[in-house]
């Protein structure tokens, strides 16, 4: 039997009675660039959180102790909404930093999966919020407090232009990294208290209705809890390295089989590291003219182009051996 090579592959020695792993074909200057564009990406992505968090530890105080004094649910569940937010956008800070820290030899994928837990975690942290907002709301519609609207709206108004710069800050890159997403989710939350906290004290100023201030908080509650569900289902997916959701498996697999030479395609898994980085490996049954490095790259080449998945690693099986 005849083996074709080009100089990235393979690693192992190609026998008639062996099947050959041939690992994914990148040159060094390319992975180079790659792993500093990822690194470039974590210190962005650490700054933005570092100045939402500034923002939050700044304000947070005020909104509790404004809370406090007009007697409004709402924004004392801002509030608190705030302080569960600076903590989980610190965490989400110091995954950021764990994230383009070096790593360990044994940690071949480095901290990037810190991310992903810290993602997983600040939304329980959106639930558990979520929760104690309605079960405030409750408590309050069968004892209603007195409530200050007038200082509840000022209050609000300066959560809500906190709030706005803090979502600008991080509307930009929130959609490529999970972490980010999650800060953001937080962010949105309190800019709806604070949007909802205003009209509240807006109701209660002008038609003496005190019962806005329990309704706008059950409102904002449900929409703080249905963004908790998507970012668990999400990170939680991830975590569990389930198929990222915009790809298809078995249209994978055809593409795959579209190359010249292949018999046939199992055991491929997919899935992701991060929101941004997708891996593969598959076991590839190839006939012996085709048992060479060009169908391997032409392959990696395919999944690229059609799927974006630029990190894959393929076993080569020869058909009649795998057979056998």
């Amino acid at each position: 039997m005849q083996c074709c090579y080009n100089k990235l592959t393979p690693i192992r020695r190609c026998l008639g009675n062996e099947s050959v792993f041939l690992p994914m074909a990148h040159s060094h200057p390319h992975e180079h660039r790659h792993h500093d564009h990822g690194h470039g990406d974590h210190h962005h992505y650490a700054r933005l959180l570092g100045i939402v968090f500034a923002l939050t530890c700044i304000y947070l105080v005020v909104e509790i102790v404004g809370g406090v004094a007009s007697g409004s649910l709402a924004l004392l569940a801002d509030g608190f909404h705030m302080v569960a937010d600076t903590a989980a956008i610190g965490m989400s800070f110091l995954a950021s930093w764990l994230a383009h820290h070096p790593a360990p030899r044994e940690k071949t994928f480095g901290y990037q999966r810190v991310e992903i837990l810290a993602a997983f975690f600040n939304a329980l942290l959106l639930l558990a919020m979520g929760v104690f907002i309605l079960w405030e709301a409750l408590e309050r519609m069968q004892h209603p407090h007195f409530i200050k609207p007038g200082l509840m709206m000022g209050i609000a108004t300066g959560g809500l232009l906190v709030n706005i710069i803090s979502a600008w800050v991080l509307h930009g890159d929130h959609h490529e990294n999970l972490n980010l997403k999650a800060a953001y989710f937080h962010i949105l939350g309190d800019l709806l208290g604070s949007v909802g906290a205003m009209t509240a004290g807006w109701m209660i100023w002008a038609y003496h209705w005190a019962g806005a201030d329990v309704l706008v908080s059950a409102l904002i509650a449900a929409l703080i809890i249905k963004g908790g569900v998507s970012l668990l289902r999400e990170s939680g997916a991830i975590l569990l390295e389930g198929c990222p959701p915009h790809l298809n498996p078995n249209e994978i697999k055809d593409s795959i089989l579209k190359q010249g030479g292949i018999e046939r395609v199992h055991k491929l898994h997919i899935w992701n590291i991060n929101l941004k980085q997708t891996v593969l490996t598959a076991h590839l049954e190839v006939h012996p003219e085709a048992f060479c490095g060009k169908t391997l790259n032409d392959i990696q080449l395919r999944l690229k182009e059609e799927f974006g998945i630029s990190h894959a690693t393929l076993q080569m099986e020869q058909v009649h051996l795998h057979s056998h």
